[in-house]
């Protein structure tokens, strides 16, 4: 397959999944790759995500690696046969590569969760909110890559207006819905736009309160994905230099477990509904 320069999150992923199947097998590199005709330089670009693997080769290593999870299995082969080349291929090259393999991820994903303590989630802002927001993290863009960065942002919004939308649920603490990042005029139109969103099958919305004892986990701001399979699922993060993908087993069940933590204090949908909008009419 031909060379890739370079591969997106989910290509590396999908070659960090094979390499875990190889290891928990106790083989090494070139004892795998004979077993499908390629050598160890071969096998390490697949399970670097540089070139791709076939379905044939894929399932052959599986059943040498003595997998015996099918769900596992044909989920990465969709992995590996998935052809899409989404909206977001056309920021490639004016935008970081992790803020492409962000919708890739999204587009993918069958749930996602949120928690936001400082901002509005990215998935829920208009288009002034998220223009507030990029001119002032970052000063020194013009206004046209500002625009860049708005557009890429409102375009995500696609996941919930397909017709399979993706099941969404968030936690966004009151300090997030009270912080003006714009003026009060995008303050409100943003609160109302989380309050529409919150009123669709597939979306929840619950506030965690700034009255609420106890809380100690306002630093468990995360992205979750659900991927196919639980062992797919990932993690997003801000980092210094943009989104940090997280997929290793045990980190993905502390996210799960502080999800559900921060889940369990919030106030319920229908409370939340009427907590925003009282802060609407506040403004």
């Amino acid at each position: 397959m031909p060379r890739r320069q370079p591969p997106t999150a989910r290509q590396a992923r999908l070659g960090l999944e094979l390499r875990k199947l190889r290891e928990a097998a106790g083989l090494k590199a070139r004892e795998a790759a004979e077993l499908i005709g390629a050598d160890s330089v071969q096998m390490s670009q697949i399970e670097s995500g540089i070139v791709g693997v076939s379905e044939q080769r894929l399932r052959l290593l599986a059943a040498n690696y003595a997998c015996t999870d099918s769900e596992l299995i044909d989920a990465l082969v969709v992995m590996a046969t998935d052809r899409t080349r989404g909206w977001w291929e056309e920021y490639r090259g004016h935008l970081p590569t992790p803020f492409l393999d962000l919708p890739e991820l999204e587009h993918h994903a069958n749930h996602r969760w949120d928690v936001e303590f400082l901002h509005i989630p990215g998935l829920l802002q208009t288009s002034d909110y998220a223009r507030a927001l990029f001119s002032y993290v970052n000063p020194e863009f013009p206004d046209d890559e500002v625009e860049h960065w708005v557009e890429h942002r409102m375009k995500r919004r696609i996941i919930f207006e397909r017709p399979d939308p993706v099941r969404y649920e968030t936690v966004i603490h009151e300090a997030a819905l009270r912080i003006r990042v714009g003026d009060r005029a995008t303050s409100r139109a943003q609160l109302a736009r989380v309050l529409a969103l919150s009123e669709a099958e597939h979306v929840t919305v619950r506030v965690i309160p700034f009255d609420l004892d106890g809380f100690g986990g306002a630093g468990s701001a995360m992205v979750y994905a659900g991927g196919q399979v639980p062992q797919l699922d990932t993690v997003v993060r801000d980092g210094p230099n943009g989104p940090v993908f997280i997929d290793a087993e045990a980190q993905l069940g502390r996210y799960r477990t502080l999800f559900r933590r921060v889940e369990a204090v919030s106030l319920a949908p229908e409370r939340s509904r009427d907590f925003i909008h009282r802060l609407t009419k506040e403004l």
